[in-house]
């Protein structure tokens, strides 16, 4: 079974840690929700607050198949900012295990000089915070091991788009399928 921490900071885009964190749920992925902050409460961009499962200095990264990142602001600027999050974002490229991350996000990857050269999404107005990414404008995009979207209205399609990536195209179509998902 695939493990994926999904992590959140304060300001995270609600649609998109939910909807990515059910739909890969869903696939039977075991889902690990990862606050950055000091409380398992964070609070998204639009007041929802969500209970994470865990803090990020209880996680152990070595039983992780995937780190993925919700957007939001300010929420993909303070993941940006954790110094320990970055780490372990960059031992995961340097094994070549996938990561995801979806609108603003995919800055944290582009800051990092992960994006070199690969076809990469965000939300528009992030696209220069994607240092060396070749920006397609795509909803979503897979490169290589790394897997990026475009904001809140493809979130489904961005989490469709890792199951396809960690357990083929048929599981992702027939989860698509089940949830009216075109």
């Amino acid at each position: 079974m695939k493990k994926i921490a999904v992590h959140l900071a304060e300001g995270f885009e609600e649609i998109e840690a939910i909807s990515i964190i059910d739909v890969l749920r869903r696939a039977n992925f075991e889902v690990t929700v990862v606050a950055i902050t000091n409380s398992t409460e964070v609070t998204g961009a639009h007041d929802i607050k969500v209970i994470a499962d865990t803090l990020f200095e209880d996680v152990d990264y070595q039983l992780i198949d995937m780190i993925v990142l919700p957007g939001g602001m300010p929420g993909a600027l303070n993941l940006k900012a954790h110094g320990g999050l970055r780490e372990q974002i960059l031992n995961f490229n340097d094994s070549q295990k996938p990561l995801g991350a979806i609108c603003a996000a995919p800055m944290v990857f582009g800051n990092l000089g992960l994006l070199k050269n690969k076809n990469a999404t965000c939300f528009p107005g992030f696209e220069d915070e994607l240092h060396g990414a070749i920006i397609t404008g795509n909803d979503v995009e897979a490169a290589d091991h790394i897997v990026t979207g475009k904001g809140a209205g493809v979130a489904i399609d961005f989490a469709l788009k890792i199951v396809e990536q960690l357990e083929g195209k048929e599981l992702a179509y027939e989860l698509g399928k089940k949830m009216m998902v075109k």
